[in-house]
């Protein structure tokens, strides 16, 4: 089966075709750092991860590329109250997105362009459009685009624009779904602008760039021309993706981008996030709360990129055992008693099977949903046949292992699992102490003093679990 994309743009399900065989160049819009990024930014971005990780485990050659918006109306506003310049106020919310995405297991992309490096490159562009009539100069001292000049403005959103007062304009960079008219290319500087450090120089007069031209600067900067896929926030469809295309392909001539994406939005607690309810959640609130990244990653691409989800502490609390599943079934294949006399088992039919259905959900437009299930299927049946079997041939029990660790290449569940839980030398040697100390007082019949061991354990998640002869212990969620 080969992979199969939604294409926002064409409102269908196609096959995925890259513009060159094997290499895939991918731009997905990032945050915007002039605050924290929070949980329903974040299922975007772990969508995205999840993208570039099928990508790349199915053989694809991928250039990815995530901007980092640092300067645009939000940035200028936020800067200006905490009376700083862009880049101080910019810098640890960069800084701390960056944290968060390594905590949740997110791969480093190629390239993090900010808006403030290309300057010189959209003044040009700019200049492209003005000389092909897509824009022009206003009396107040920006440049516009002239959306009457490209016929199929509105495609993407699917937006009528046969009412449209020419020459009408929007100054500022967000506005309602429908508004369609001229959006800035260029602004010109004000005094808050000048205070924080966000004005340039052009032929126009001292200024800044409109926040929809610099994303497409900047893709086509890192990627050419023409992009295989573009990934982004359903909110971003109009106008900003809108506005991209109109200003890339009067200025190039070329198709912008050859498949569109676009991810839900996320509800906490059966409510959209907004200010107003204050439900704004941040990761690091959660990890302070206790939860592990795991399981957050598991809860926020649990869900089809496409279809509903809705975050909740009860879903973090489920996705913390269903991590926990996953790390007790890795560990009971690495110590199973194995035995290379006996007879062969299901395990590598079951393994290769899992890969197949793994596959096959991923390739069916990333339908992580389904690809978790066919992984949670694969669990049920290998400990159902290690619970009769008891011993496996050791090549069996590593096809299993090597299915497992195939899989989570793309769901990254198990690596960040255990990248939470290492531990440094100090708490192992003081476990090892609490765990010496737990069977002396239970040998002196102390148990009072053993159940107070194991709850200070517990309260460090640390879980012992008593076997034949020895105590043996792990870290959960």
């Amino acid at each position: 089966m080969s992979l199969k994309v939604y294409n926002t743009a064409t409102r269908s399900l196609e096959e995925f075709v890259p513009l060159r065989e094997s290499e895939v160049g991918v731009y997905a819009c990032g945050p915007t750092i002039y605050n924290h990024a929070h949980i329903g930014n974040f299922r975007a971005f772990l969508f995205f991860d999840l993208v570039h990780r099928h990508l790349e485990w199915s053989g694809y050659d991928v250039r990815f590329v995530m901007n980092l918006t640092d300067v645009d109306d939000k940035v200028i506003e936020a800067a200006y109250a905490a009376g700083m310049s862009i880049e101080e106020h910019t810098e640890p919310f960069g800084e701390t997105f960056q944290a968060d995405c390594l905590t949740l297991g997110v791969r480093t992309v190629d390239r993090y362009p900010r808006a403030t490096e290309y300057i010189e490159r959209m003044v040009d562009f700019i200049g492209t459009l003005i000389d092909n009539g897509h824009a022009y100069a206003a009396d107040d001292g920006a440049v516009y685009f002239s959306i009457t000049s490209f016929p199929e403005y509105g495609k993407l959103k699917g937006i009528d624009t046969s009412t449209l007062i020419a020459g009408s304009r929007v100054a500022h960079d967000e506005y309602e779904k429908e508004d369609a008219r001229d959006f800035a290319l260029w602004k010109a500087t004000t005094a808050e602008d000048e205070a924080v450090g966000a004005a340039w120089d052009s032929p126009w007069g001292r200024g800044r760039p409109g926040w929809h031209l610099e994303c497409s600067v900047m893709s086509m900067a890192e990627l050419g021309d023409t992009l295989d896929m573009h990934l982004g926030g359903e909110d971003l469809i109009f106008p900003h993706h809108e506005n991209e295309i109109a200003q890339s392909e009067c200025a190039t001539g070329h198709p912008f981008v050859r498949y569109w994406m676009h991810v839900k939005h996320l509800f906490v607690e059966g409510r959209k996030m907004s200010k107003s309810l204050g439900n704004f959640i941040r990761v690091r609130e959660l990890l302070e709360e206790g939860y592990d990244p795991a399981a957050i990653r598991h809860l926020l691409i649990s869900s089809h990129y496409r279809g509903d989800l809705n975050f909740t502490r009860d879903g973090l609390k489920a996705s913390s055992s269903a991590v926990q599943r996953l790390l007790d079934f890795e560990a009971r294949l690495t110590d199973v008693a194995t035995d290379d006399s006996v007879e062969p088992s299901t395990l590598p039919e079951l393994a290769t099977t899992m890969v197949v259905g793994f596959r096959t959900a991923m390739d069916d437009d990333f339908n992580s949903a389904d690809a978790l299930g066919s992984v949670f299927g694969f669990v049920t049946k290998v400990n159902a046949e290690l619970d009769e079997r008891g011993t496996v041939p050791s090549g069996d029990r590593d096809a299993a292992l090597d299915g497992l660790r195939s899989m989570d290449q793309v769901l990254g569940l198990l690596e960040v699992a255990h990248a939470s839980r290492t531990v440094d030398d100090d708490l192992v040697s003081w476990v090892e102490r609490m765990i010496e100390e737990r069977a002396a007082a239970r040998a002196a019949k102390d148990f009072g003093r053993a159940d107070e061991i194991r709850d200070s354990l517990s309260a460090k998640n640390i879980v012992l679990e008593d076997g034949a002869g020895e105590t043996r212990w792990k870290i959960v969620g």
